[in-house]
């Protein structure tokens, strides 16, 4: 029996006919389906919200064929690296396959499913490569009955058609919890300091799993910034307006318009964005905010901002997070730097409503640890939240020089 004795834990991979994710065809009897059952699940929370095949990673593996109505069964052996060579089934996936059907179409890695004791939940297939593939859990709620037996698949190929838009579509899985608000610790570190090796360091860390719970953002890890600032502090009329509104140009000769409101530096700031603006730095953003925003605004000194990102989520809540390490010098005076450590919440994975409360417990948990590293490090760990507006600010003050004329 292929399970996790200690805890009561199964779990299966399910491979099937591609029409049953997109659409194409509807499921029938005869369908083939090939149940895979693991040595023991890949998640340690149950339930969780995130799965990860590495097929390399699965070893040896027995194939369990079967039509949908379990008229005709067959069976097979294969290494997990062997599966889907070049995102094609490999020979034992084919063999299985022709033992009980001689149907011709695509067949795909479709669902993963985990259970524990009487207890299953459906994750679908949400990005599938060649060496590895994601799924997502689709169940709100525990299915009963035994897996093998099926009696779960139509139930699961219903739920991923109601959700084809979100599911189907690359990098459209996505939601934001606290829709319009950026939720967000800052540590402000003293220069010099060596940002992209601390981001290196950091991310090795994380890929060996010194974050418990947490995977890297599938696909989408580690990125690289390097961008200019316009910014404008807005200081009404009245204080629901206060806040700044930044021109931020984009690599097609238009500017995006990031906009957030607050009164003073703070954990939760609601903010906003615009893209595709075509303006240019001739009076057109001041033009902007006066007759668009219809809003009162001070230019503040631009500035080159250089980040670096590390993108990570919970496997079991589905939450996204990022730790970003930033280098931030003013275009006419580049002496005059901020350098700042980020963790925000960015968005949600999730096909199931997301538990927003989930996410400030998580965030507070993961800068606990983060603090620890930059400690380790010799550097601040007091959690803030220095506004980039702020800086801006206190430099003018210090230098007003460095004050924009607006024209």
């Amino acid at each position: 029996m292929h399970s996790d004795a200690a805890s009561g834990r199964t779990a299966w991979l399910v491979l099937g006919g591609l029409h049953l994710l997109n659409g194409t065809a509807p499921l029938a009897g005869s369908d083939p389906v090939v149940l895979v059952p693991l040595p023991a699940p890949v998640e340690s929370d149950f339930p969780s919200n995130t799965v990860v095949l590495s097929w390399a990673a699965l070893g040896p593996v027995e194939l369990l064929s079967r039509t949908v109505d379990g008229s005709r069964t067959g069976a097979a052996k294969a290494d997990g690296a062997e599966l889907f060579p070049g995102l094609l089934p490999g020979a034992a996936v084919r063999e299985a396959v022709a033992a009980v059907s001689d149907a011709g179409g695509p067949l795909v890695p479709l669902f993963y499913v985990t259970a524990h004791g009487d207890r299953a939940h459906v994750h679908s297939q949400i990005r599938f490569l060649a060496e590895d593939a994601c799924f997502i859990r689709i169940t709100p709620e525990a299915i009963t009955g035994e897996v093998t037996a099926l009696g779960w698949l139509a139930d699961a190929v219903r739920r991923h058609a109601e959700q084809f838009l979100f599911l189907n579509n690359h990098q459209r899985y996505y939601r934001k919890c606290f829709s319009g608000q950026e939720l967000e610790y800052k540590y402000t570190l003293a220069a010099p300091v060596d940002i992209w090796t601390l981001t290196v360091e950091l991310y090795g860390r994380m890929r060996a799993g010194s974050l418990p719970g947490y995977l890297m953002e599938y696909r989408d890890e580690f990125q690289a910034w390097d961008y200019l600032n316009h910014l404008f502090e807005v200081t009404g009329p009245g204080d629901q307006e206060r806040g700044y509104a930044s021109f931020i140009p984009t690599t097609d000769g238009k500017h995006l318009l990031k906009r957030k409101w607050y009164t003073e530096d703070a954990f939760e700031r609601r903010e906003s964005h615009t893209y595709g603006l075509d303006l240019a730095d001739d009076g057109g953003f001041e033009r902007h905010i006066r007759e668009e925003l219809g809003v009162r605004a001070v230019r503040l000194p631009s500035f080159r901002r250089v980040r670096y990102d590390i993108n990570f989520e919970s496997a079991r809540t589905g939450h996204v997070y990022g730790i970003f390490f930033d280098h931030c010098s003013l275009v006419q005076a580049r002496e005059v730097t901020l350098n700042q450590c980020e963790l925000e919440y960015l968005r949600s994975r999730t096909a199931v409503e997301p538990d927003e409360a989930e996410v400030l417990t998580e965030i507070a948990a993961i800068a606990e640890w983060l603090e620890a590293f930059l400690r380790e490090h010799g550097l601040p760990a007091e959690r803030g939240y220095y506004s980039k507006r702020t800086f801006l600010t206190d430099a003018v003050a210090a230098r007003p020089e460095l004050a924009r004329v607006v024209r």
